[in-house]
Order: structure tokens, then sequence, then C-alpha cells
């Protein structure tokens, strides 16, 4: 993606959507002209304060535990570098690309705010490092999520000074020639900006961002996918009718009623058997206005919280320019969206369980469908294991809804002494919405097949998109084949977002 004018970021103003259309999507991004007065402020403090031999905490002091040691002025800069190098300890495998762009932006967003008192050529830097795409090699994992995102953030200030390592056009390079492959120069830290470059929650909230924006497809997707499945089961749409969902008036299930009926419009399969002696459809049909509005009740809950904690600043110590103030707090502290992460990672393994009992219930032989969706059961398998994986992915989700914000190791002698683990609980979250989409990959091809037995009706509104677009990628499954190769395409269908807007494009928003 190609954006001629950038976004302009002052610190107040990112969306979920822009945060991913700047990370995965390459939009350009700017820092808006009328946050340097106030930068340029905070930073004239710092420069005061240190000249002045004043006692600021992470400034003239140590860090953690080291709080009460004194640093000399002349000493000053060498603390930050050696704050930087001494908090890359990451282990793991490295974030994503798209989680590492919307970290970097998450960061340069946050000192746009004007109370972290850097210099206003670090948050060009990090900007640059974004429109040239050069991108830090982050490992994943060693964030207890307080103060902040230490250990990974401190692997990007790396890649600022010209150390560590970082990705350019292809090559893994260390941090210097990465960014002299991209015309840039390494930066030499001053007073307070090391610290202020690890310590904040954007990691976690990069991550959870992503993860929660795949969220809203998949809810949506769930939508389509269920009403298909219905479809295709002979079940019926009378749980969905307004005046029933009316009763119990959560938000989530009055969307969720009202999506169902516009996917089902007009259907012929429907209208078939309307008027057949069928009393009530398994809770996984009938259901799906109450568990699929509950997740999204979840999800709008998780996107207010995202969205305010990127918009926030979560350094630490915080600067006040316009009384020279410095206060200590606890703004890094990643509770929020630990908390968050886990209740999405929670409501979405419901989804994705709920959705593996309807690909179950298609299987079954039931309503004049065939066992396991093929015409000759036994001699050919169908699609009998392809529930094997949809069960085996809602069990693993069940095992990453351990909440990791229960947790706490108090860190740095006993100085930190209660952590959120927002980045585990961030990291489980987006590994849940990786396994729903391929369950709900795996319900799209179900359904699909099931409903190519019940031609020629015709099929609702909305659920006859779906089926097309299933079927200009992935055929009729009439032979046994490789199905991993058809659950990947659908996943890529699903995921990239295809599937919605080209039932959205007929329907209007789900």
């Amino acid at each position: 993606m190609t954006n001629p004018r950038p976004i302009a970021i002052d610190g107040t103003n990112l969306s979920l959507s822009l945060v991913e259309a700047i990370a995965r999507r390459g939009a350009k991004v700017s820092l808006a002209d009328a946050c340097r007065p106030k930068i340029a402020a905070a930073r004239d403090l710092v420069e005061r304060t240190v000249s002045a031999g004043d006692r600021v905490y992470g400034v003239t002091t140590g860090f953690g535990h080291l709080k009460n040691v004194k640093i000399p002025a002349e000493d000053a800069l060498e603390l930050q570098r050696n704050l930087v190098r001494s908090h890359a300890t990451g282990v793991g495998e490295p974030l994503s690309s798209a989680a590492t762009r919307a970290s970097v932006l998450l960061r340069a967003h946050s000192l746009a705010r004007g109370n972290s008192g850097v210099r206003q050529e670090i948050i060009d830097l990090l900007l640059a490092m974004l429109d040239r795409n050069v991108l830090p090699v982050v490992p994943c994992q060693g964030s207890v999520g307080a103060s902040g995102d230490l250990a990974p953030l401190a692997h990007v200030a790396l890649v600022l000074m010209g150390e560590g390592e970082a990705w350019y056009d292809g090559q893994l390079l260390p941090g210097a020639r990465a960014l002299s492959a991209a015309g840039l120069a390494p930066y030499s830290l001053s007073y307070k900006e090391g610290i202020s470059l690890i310590n904040g929650t954007q990691v976690m909230t990069a991550i959870g961002a992503l993860a929660l924006f795949d969220a809203e497809n998949a809810c949506k997707t769930a939508d389509i996918t269920g009403a298909m499945s219905l479809e295709a089961f002979l079940g019926s749409d009378a749980p969905f009718v307004e005046r029933m969902n009316a009763l119990r008036p959560h938000a989530g299930q009055l969307r969720v009623g009202a999506n169902l009926r516009r996917l089902l419009r007009d259907s012929g399969v429907m209208a078939s058997h309307r008027d057949c002696d069928r009393v009530q459809d398994p809770y996984s049909f009938r259901c799906m206005p109450v568990v699929h509005g509950a997740v999204r009740d979840c999800v709008r809950f998780v996107k207010d919280t995202v969205e305010l904690e990127m918009n926030s600043v979560t350094d630490n110590p915080v600067i006040f320019p316009e009384d020279g103030s410095f206060v200590s707090g606890g703004n890094f502290h990643g509770e929020p969206v630990a908390l968050a992460m886990d209740y999405l990672a929670i409501a979405l393994s419901e989804l994705g369980s709920i959705a593996e009992r309807r690909v179950y219930k298609l299987l079954d032989g039931l309503e004049g469908l065939p066992m396991f969706l093929t015409e000759r059961s036994g001699l050919r398998s169908g699609f009998m294991v392809a529930q094997y994986t949809a069960a085996a992915l809602v069990s693993e989700n069940k095992t990453l809804c351990a909440p990791a914000s229960v947790d706490s190791i108090p860190t740095s002698a006993g100085q930190e002494d209660h952590v959120s683990m927002g980045t585990i609980s961030a990291r489980q979250c987006a590994r849940v919405v990786e396994n729903l989409q391929n369950v709900l990959a795996i319900e799209l091809l179900e359904a699909a097949q099931a409903l190519d037995f019940r031609a020629p009706l015709t099929f609702g509104r909305g659920t006859a998109i779906a089926h097309r677009a299933i079927r200009a990628r992935v055929p009729h499954l009439d032979d046994d084949r490789n199905l991993s190769v058809d659950i990947a395409a659908a996943r890529d269908l699903l995921a990239s977002g295809e599937l919605v807007r080209a039932v959205e494009a007929e329907l209007g928003p789900l």
C-alpha cells in the first residue's frame, strides 16, 4: 500500500485500522508539526535538569533497584547506552515484520506526546526506519510486562544506536549496515533517551492490536461460515428472529442475529424445509447469536482498551514541561493490556469451539448429507480427518487460554515486585487467532461441500456469495486429495478479509 499523504501522528490519533495499515500495508507516517514545540520544551527541561545536577530517576540515577545510585553528569550519556545494551536480553523467534513495524510505530507515537524528554531527531529516525523498512530483529521472549517491554524494546533501540541486527531489503545485517544501506545514520543517545526508548507497553500492544484486527474479521467470518453450515444442515432460522433476541438485548447478540437473518435471506434451501417436524437444532447452530454475540462484546471491550493504550504515555519518569515536573509512576505496567488479551483469547477460543461442533455435525450423515461429505464413504474419507485437525486446534487453544496475567515474578531485587506478563498474554492471543482462522477455514470448506449437495436449491443472499468465493479457489471434493492445500487456500481467503469484503459489498457491514 502506498499513501501519498503520510499519516501524521501526534501521540493521540492512532486507531486499530491505522496501525494495521502502517504495519502490514506500508502506509506512510510522519510526525505532526504541532507536536514539535512540546517535544522541544520537554527536552529543554531535561538538559537544564542535568546541568543543574538534580537527581532524577533514570536520568542522573541508576535503574530499578539501583535507583538511589547517583550518576555524575559526565557519565549520564554512557548510562543511557549501557541501559539499552544491558536490557537487550531477548530470546526466541523474532517478532513478525508486521509486529515489529507496529512496535516501532507505537514507540514513536508515544514519544510524540512530548512527555518523555527525548530529542525530536529520535522520533524522526524511528519513522524513517518505518518508511525505509529497516526492521530490527526483536526476539519475542524476555518481557515480563513491567517496566513495560524492556527487553524487546531494547533490541529496537540497539539498531537506532547502530548495534544489534536488522532486516533491510531481504538481508539480515548488523544494525549500522542496515541503517547505512537505507541512507540513515546511527543515533547517539543522550540523557533520558535510553530509558524512554525501552520503558513502555508498545510490543505487547502492537502484537495485541494486530491480533485484535484479525479477531474482528474472524467474528464476521464466523457468522458467514455458521450461516452456511446451518443452511446446509437444514437448520432453523427461528432462533435468529428479531423479537427473540430483543428479549436478551446484548449488543453482540442483536448484531449477530441480524447478520444471520441477512446472510440467509431468500434462501431456497431454508424455504424447502420450513414446515418440517424438527423441534430444535443442536446448540452449535441454535445458539450462534448468543455465543458469537458474546465474543463480539468482548472484542468491543478489548478494542476500547487497546486503542486507549496505543494513544497513551507509558514512559517513566514522565515529564510535564508546563510546570517543570518529573513524576515517577507506573504507566509502564501492562496490566490493562494483559487482562484484555487474556479475555480476548478466551472469547476467541469459544468461537472456534462452537464452529468445530458445527463441523462435526455436518459429517455424521444426517439430514440427507453423505457420511463425511463424500459420495463413496469407505473408499473415500472425505472431510473426516479435517475435523480431527479442527479438534486439535480447538484443544490447543484451550491450553493457550490459561491466563498469563494471573502470574507475577518479582524482578530487580524486589523493586519491581509485581509484573503483568502482558506480552505473553498478547503472544498467546495471537496464536489463538491463527488457530481460529484455520478452524473457520475448515468450516468454510465443509459448509461449501455440504451446500453443493443441496443443489439445485438456491442459497441465501450472503451464503451464496461466500459459496462462490470459496469455489473460485477450491473445487468440490470428489476424490480424496491433500486437504491441507485446500485448508490453506480457504484460510487465505478469510484471513485476508476477502471473504468478508465480498459479502459486505452486497449486504453492508456485518
